[in-house]
């Protein structure tokens, strides 16, 4: 079956999460993606786990083998001058070029948009880069948390008593990627209107301050009212919040105007007429909130996590459980969606990984293939190009793949 970008030819020369999450997205839609590596010692992805066992292997790190999906994969020293002959042959025939190294790293190469673009003028050529390719703090380097800081989220993030914290993991590099592959796209279809392509600067920074995390409400309020808007109480609210339960945890909004269906749920209509819970204005006082937990907090604990989240649904009131992992790869709703789906690499065996971000019904996302092995396609691409066996002995005894 043909998927939406079957037609599109994507050379990847990204490395870690930002780059590669963005080329997945396309490799997983279809596009026909050549990612290159540093030959002996890849993606440092490959180092990073979890690993099956727990014993790491360069061909069996989690976060690769997921990053890197639909994809072949070929090695490539782009310091010499053969590796970088070899790229300028692979961009002749390429749609879209992805890279995430610092910025002037293309251009120090000789690989810069504007040679490119004389061998292929519909390239498209995206660089993505912590700060952007311009600007005061282009040569700057920065981790997941030094973006987050600097983009404005993380300072409503945390507890209120406390210093600001980051979100868990390489949230902002996921984000990042995302916003990078929507651009490239829209570059694309450019290019195809214009009959010449363009370079897409991806600044990670600036996927924060104009992110979808909180960020242009927050913008936007504080040039109307100068508020600064800073980290939240993390006690409940009057029957909002997160509590425990029998076997872990729940959220629930069921204070103020909803309070009647939190009444329902639990069976005692007598709330209603109570003189301070049936007063939404009392809801708002804490002592108020942290009173009916006395009410709330057995019944709960009394309850599992499907038992209350069943008992809401039934009140129409808003709810869910709180999940570990096992329990979102055991949820039925995503295994009748078929979200989650199963990809069996050569060495690592087979596991679940998440599936499509967004469903098409005639141009489906697919795992066809597992990531690659470190330069396993060196000889099916190269030898596309030109190259035969002995020449392929010959770059590899060089170094050069």
């Amino acid at each position: 079956m043909d998927q939406a970008l079957s037609d599109v030819k994507v050379l990847d020369l990204t490395w870690h999460v930002t780059g590669p999450y963005c080329t997945k997205l396309l490799a997983d839609y279809g596009a026909a993606v050549i990612k290159v590596e540093r030959p002996g010692e890849g993606d440092p992805t490959r180092k990073m786990g979890p690993f099956p066992g727990d014993l790491p292997h360069p061909e069996k790190g989690g976060l690769f083998l997921y990053l890197n999906t639909n994809k072949q994969g070929i090695t490539l020293n782009l310091k010499s001058p053969i590796g970088r002959r070899i790229v300028k042959e692979l961009v002749l025939e390429a749609d879209i070029l992805v890279e995430n190294f610092k910025p002037g790293v293309m251009a120090r190469l000789g690989l810069d948009y504007e040679t490119l673009s004389q061998i292929n003028p519909r390239l498209v050529m995206t660089s993505i880069s912590n700060f952007g390719q311009t600007g005061p703090y282009r040569d700057y380097k920065a981790t997941d948390m030094i973006e987050y800081a600097l983009g404005g989220p993380m300072y409503s993030t945390g507890d209120v008593d406390f210093e600001p914290l980051k979100v868990h993991h390489q949230a902002v590099q996921f984000q990042a990627g995302v916003c990078a592959s929507v651009a490239t796209m829209t570059a694309l279809f450019g290019a195809e209107i214009r009959g010449e392509g363009e370079v897409v600067d991806i600044s990670i920074m600036e996927t924060q301050a104009a992110g979808i995390d909180r960020t242009p409400t927050l913008r936007i309020a504080y040039q109307y009212t100068g508020d600064v808007n800073g980290r939240q109480p993390t006690i409940p609210g009057f029957a909002s919040g997160t509590f425990p339960c029998k076997d872990g945890y729940v959220t629930l909004m069921g204070g103020t105007i909803f309070f009647p269906k939190t009444a329902a749920m639990l069976e005692m209509p007598e709330l209603l007429k109570h003189p301070v819970y049936s007063n939404i204005f009392e809801h708002a006082k804490p002592e108020v909130a942290e009173e009916f937990l006395e009410i709330l907090l057995p019944w709960l604990l009394e309850r599992t996590r499907r038992e209350i989240w069943q008992a809401a649904q039934a009140q129409g009131l808003l709810s869910s459980p709180v999940y570990t992992t096992e329990d979102l790869l055991a949820d039925p709703h995503y295994t009748e969606r078929q979200f989650f789906a199963e990809v069996e690499h050569p060495l690592a065996g087979i596991c679940k990984v998440p599936g499509a971000p967004f469903k098409m019904s005639e141009t489906p996302w697919q795992v066809i293939k597992p990531a690659p092995l470190l330069g396993q396609h060196n000889e099916e691409i190269l030898g596309n190009l030109g190259y035969n066996k002995e020449d392929l002995v010959k770059l590899q005894q060089q170094g050069i793949i």
